[in-house]
């Protein structure tokens, strides 16, 4: 089990914030809602044909099937794929029907351009390692002084995670963990992946940027970048505080 001891050190390092920054922008915004119009707009045909409970079945099931697969894996051992496929094969009798075929095709559509970066960004990150240049950051990042350690892993993370933030966490992750041995191993690799999430805002590629501004409907996402210029820098002091206090942390949990 590799990853046991993660769950609340992330529960510290991502609800907090979440809540904070869900507030932070909404709130003012939220306060001026007529919640009887919003009611009034929203369309309860399905709940009221479906039922509750039956509509919101296969998300129960999917649930279900997590925390068992979580909790007694020898047993329920069916990874994210298969649950994701049992609850979807649920909703053929428990909603409305619709075509697996053109979802799926929409799906690809949608994802097609982000695969297209990862696929880019994954053949990058492999002619880095057989050119040797994984191994030249690796052993600079080891011999970067103390002082100042936390001030590359708080800028080198994000700025590498304009190429990806999954390349970021793979190439620079490494070496800040083993230049990290000073400190608890878990809390310091998950304040490390927090602060390489915030790579994937950085252009060009910003893929949650792109995302973002596609929900809310907006062609460019220099917008959102705006807004988020000052929560991330908030981000990465918050996962730079874990690590350096994380022994005591780990204390207290």
């Amino acid at each position: 089990m590799p990853y046991v001891g993660f769950e609340v050190p992330l529960l510290l390092l991502t609800f907090p914030l979440a809540i904070v920054f869900a507030l932070w922008f909404g709130w003012r915004k939220v306060r001026k809602v007529d919640r009887s119009k919003v009611l009034a707009s929203l369309d309860f045909s399905t709940l009221d044909q479906y039922g509750g409970l039956r509509l919101f079945s296969p998300l129960i099931l999917i649930f279900v099937l997590m925390i068992l697969d979580k909790a007694v894996p020898r047993v329920f051992g069916l990874g994210m794929p298969l649950i994701f496929i049992l609850g979807t094969m649920l909703t053929w009798v428990t909603g409305k029907r619709f075509n697996i075929l053109q979802s799926a095709k929409k799906s690809i559509e949608d994802v097609l351009p982000v695969l297209g970066i990862l696929v880019g960004v994954g053949m990058f990150i492999q002619i880095m390692t057989a050119t040797g240049v994984r191994g030249f950051i690796v052993v600079n990042a080891l011999s970067v002084p103390p002082a100042l350690l936390y001030v590359m892993i708080a800028i080198s993370i994000p700025l590498f995670g304009a190429i990806s933030a999954f390349g970021s966490s793979s190439v620079l992750g490494v070496p800040f963990m083993l230049a990290l041995l000073s400190q608890d191993q878990i809390i310091a690799a998950a304040s490390l992946s927090l602060i390489a999430a915030i790579g994937d805002f950085m252009p060009p590629t910003a893929l949650a940027a792109i995302f973002a501004a596609k929900v809310v409907g907006l062609e460019k996402y220099g917008a959102v970048l705006k807004k988020l210029v000052v929560p991330a820098l908030i981000i990465i002091v918050y996962a730079i505080l874990f690590i350096v206090f994380s022994k005591q942390i780990r204390a207290v949990l």
